[in-house]
């Protein structure tokens, strides 16, 4: 079946749930990228690749997504720590508001920035709802987004941000555990937020097991994020899928 967008393609009422590996670009050895690409070519749970990072260490960034574009087979979706990370060489585009936060450069301030920049790529943008789970320690955006995440146990809290997103115009909501996560975001948690709204819920995190990710899949996720773990072992995908 052919799809006019990427957002279509993921969410379409006929799309089963499956793995976004998000790719570290800060992580990744450039000799390796066209590799670890065809590894995860051949995983036909997969429905996308990820790129972003929480900092952005090199200089290289619009060439590494378009290496990687080059290379896979599944859609490539940038997921942006900040505003640096832009490129026309994607083929959609993760705009992610940090709304379980109250710092307002990670709620409009970094969006500002590249606003003019994503219209006038012609990208397809996707306006995005990250919500920042507790997940047992400091994670890498807690520190980067002065914000505190959503305490595992607060589910009406998750709930009410989760509507709120959806009542702005949101078309998707991200729980996120965060990079390194010791927990991933409670089953019970995504469940909840997955009956509360309309749109799409996709969830990442400390999902480095086959439960891990049948769990998110069961409570309702739309589709599952692995980063950390395959940066690990990219044979994870093969346990979890």
């Amino acid at each position: 079946m052919r799809y006019s967008t990427v957002y279509e393609r993921l969410f379409s009422q006929e799309s089963k749930p499956g793995i976004l590996v998000l790719i570290d670009p800060d992580k990744v050895d450039r000799d390796s990228v066209e590799e670890i690409v065809q590894k995860i070519n051949e995983h036909d749970g997969v429905k996308a690749i990820l790129v972003g990072t929480s900092v952005l260490l090199s200089d290289d960034f619009d060439e590494f997504v378009s290496r990687v574009r080059k290379v896979s087979k599944f859609p490539v979706i940038i997921f942006p720590g900040n505003s640096l990370q832009v490129s026309k060489n994607a083929d959609a585009f993760l705009l992610p508001s940090l709304i379980s936060g109250r710092n307002p450069d990670f709620l409009i301030g970094e969006h500002v920035k590249i606003a003019v920049f994503l219209k006038n790529s012609g990208i397809e943008v996707i306006p995005t709802g990250y919500m920042l789970v507790e997940s047992g320690n400091y994670t890498s955006v807690e520190y980067i987004s002065f914000t505190r995440p959503i305490p595992r146990e607060k589910i009406d809290i998750a709930i009410a941000h989760a509507v709120a997103g959806e009542l702005l115009g949101l078309k998707l909501l991200y729980l996120e555990a965060g990079s390194g996560a010791k927990y991933p975001v409670p089953p019970e948690m995504i469940k909840s937020v997955v009956d509360s709204v309309s749109i799409p819920v996709i969830v990442g995190g400390g999902l480095r097991t086959r439960k891990d990710v049948e769990n998110a899949i069961n409570s309702g996720a739309s589709h599952v994020v692995i980063g950390t773990a395959f940066e690990e072992d990219p044979e994870i995908l093969q346990e979890v899928l």
